[in-house]
């Protein structure tokens, strides 16, 4: 969808530095700015007589806007036009302040001095938050990505679960896997704030959580880096914090400003949300492209589903039609089956099942460490089969103008990539293998090189002793040496045999050349020696 903006800014200095970020940010529309409160509220009452996507998105209120004051002003657009999302523009970043703009009904605050990124992390949220709106009040977009339309963000997968252990985290995992080994950037959230276990699965200590964001009104580049973990799978980790009561400090707004910067700079997140629902939780399943919900196909986790959905129903926040579950641990000759969920609930059930492989699952989820699942693994295929269904390895849909503007991809200047990362975002693990492969490949060969002329030079030495041994016991009676000791040596063995009797013994001295990996080929300079003596029988 596109963004339409409306700035409401009484000092000109402003109104020409909005004006000039606003063209500069991608997917935005500005609309003519507004000099004072009264022509403000009379432009939004005409565009509010019709439909309801006429009203802008966004409305921009400057704090030295007149003659009402700006949180006055905030209140009574919020109150007649709650499906337009207000940001308050001031050089004001207190804590009073942000707490009676939130008040009053703001989306959120843009502080200045202002830049292009800042402000269209603000607009992001506050568009997001509107689309949503629209939606339940039964116009605007049917969501986030409106059909033919580009999204202001990345995708955002909410994956719920019906109850818990049903696979909602491994679910998560493998379809962020998935979706950074088809070539996009990827960032997943653990938003099952008190018990989330992504980093246990994905084998990470990191101090950083999500819970570090929450107070923080203006997340900017920087500080979204140090939140992040950059997992050598190439998918930036948002972690649930170790503390699980610090999870209450991420509220409805956090999770909003969160995820709305994540959508800025990665083309997929996904979010584990638990199977608790939570402000922040809710907030994500509310302004997700895409709302899974895991279920295995037994009747009690069928009945939480059925819950659930019809909890978020209640809440506004997703109908059930919106929703698409997934059947995890499926068998054939199960009692329940996809279309018997899809009644049930009166979602829309995935076409791909995930079958009930614990055997496969148990080595890498004790081992903490599931992105090295078999990739012959039949439950690894189906959940990436699922990521394929719901569109999350399809090429990226777009570029992100801002970031390109400062060199790079949003995800590259975010995370550092380790060796071959990108390699792997862009191929996959099966390109990265090959490469890996290759690269090695000479040293594996010279390696089995010096192994068999190790034992070519073993075998020389085999040769030389038992020609010699056979050229002495042929000589102590009187039958020719040197005869013998060349009689059972294959022709390409070549050998110098050397017999006499030295008193009552008679030996023989049998030198072979030792070749050089193909035997009749090259020798090397020296050869091997083989000795035997035998008593004379006159």
């Amino acid at each position: 969808m596109t963004i339409t903006i409306l700035p409401a800014v009484g000092d000109p200095d402003t109104d020409r530095l909005l004006g000039d970020l606003l063209l500069r940010l991608p997917g935005v529309r500005p609309l003519q700015s507004v000099g004072d409160s009264a022509r403000l509220l009379d432009t939004l009452a005409v565009l509010g007589a019709g439909p309801l996507d006429d009203l802008p998105h966004v409305v921009l209120v400057h704090e030295r806007i007149g003659p009402v004051p700006a949180l006055e002003l905030v209140r009574e657009i919020a109150l007649r036009f709650p499906a337009t999302g207000v940001i308050l523009v001031t050089a004001d970043a207190g804590p009073a302040l942000y707490a009676a703009a939130m008040d009053c009904g703001a989306r959120g605050l843009a502080v200045l001095p202002l830049t292009a990124e800042d402000l269209g992390a603000r607009v992001q949220a506050a568009a997001h938050w509107a689309a949503g709106v629209r939606r339940h009040l039964g116009g605007g977009e049917a969501g986030p990505a409106a059909a033919g339309g580009t999204p202001p963000g990345g995708t955002l997968v909410a994956v719920a679960g019906a109850k818990g252990g049903v696979g909602t985290t491994v679910t998560a995992v493998q379809l962020a896997l998935a979706a950074s080994a088809a070539g996009r950037t990827v960032a997943l959230a653990d938003m099952d704030l008190q018990s989330g276990d992504v980093a246990s699965y994905l084998d990470v200590q990191f101090r950083r959580s999500a819970a570090d964001l929450a107070g923080i009104s203006d997340i900017s580049p920087r500080v979204l880096q140090d939140a992040l973990y950059p997992h050598p799978a190439g998918v930036a980790l948002l972690l649930a914090p170790a503390e699980g009561e610090r999870g209450e400090d991420v509220g409805d707004l956090a999770s909003r400003q969160i995820t709305a910067a994540l959508r800025a700079r990665y083309d997929v997140v996904v979010v584990d949300c638990g199977t608790q629902i939570t402000a922040a939780g809710a907030a994500v399943i509310e302004t997700a492209d895409v709302a899974v919900l895991v279920t295995t196909p037994d009747v009690v986790a069928v009945r939480a589903a059925k819950r659930m959905v019809r909890l978020w129903e209640r809440l506004r926040i997703r109908t059930p039609e919106e929703t698409t579950t997934v059947v995890n641990r499926h068998t054939r000759h199960a009692e329940i089956q996809p279309s018997l969920v899809a009644r049930t609930t009166g979602t829309r059930t995935a076409r791909t099942t995930v079958p009930a492989g614990y055997k496969e699952l148990q080595g890498a989820v004790d081992a903490g460490r599931m992105q090295d699942l078999d990739p012959r693994s039949a439950v690894r295929q189906a959940l990436w089969a699922l990521a394929a269904e719901l569109g999350l390895t399809a090429p990226p849909r777009r570029r992100h103008a801002l970031e390109a503007a400062r060199g790079g991809t949003g995800a590259d200047q975010l995370t550092p990539v380790p060796a071959g990362g990108r390699f792997r975002r862009r191929f996959g693990d099966r390109g990265q293998t090959t490469v890996e492969f290759v690269g090695i490949l000479p040293l594996i060969l010279v390696a089995l090189a010096v192994i068999w002329q190790c034992v070519l030079v073993g075998y020389a030495y085999s040769l030389a002793g038992h020609a010699a041994d056979k050229a002495a016991r042929a000589g102590a009676v009187g039958r020719d040496c040197a005869a013998a000791a060349q009689a059972d040596l294959p022709a390409e063995w070549q050998t110098d045999p050397r017999c006499g009797a030295e008193g009552p013994v008679y030996r023989a001295t049998v030198r072979v050349r030792v070749p050089v990996l193909f035997p009749g080929a090259v020798n090397l300079p020296w050869s091997v020696t083989g000795t035997a003596g035998v008593a004379r029988e006159d």
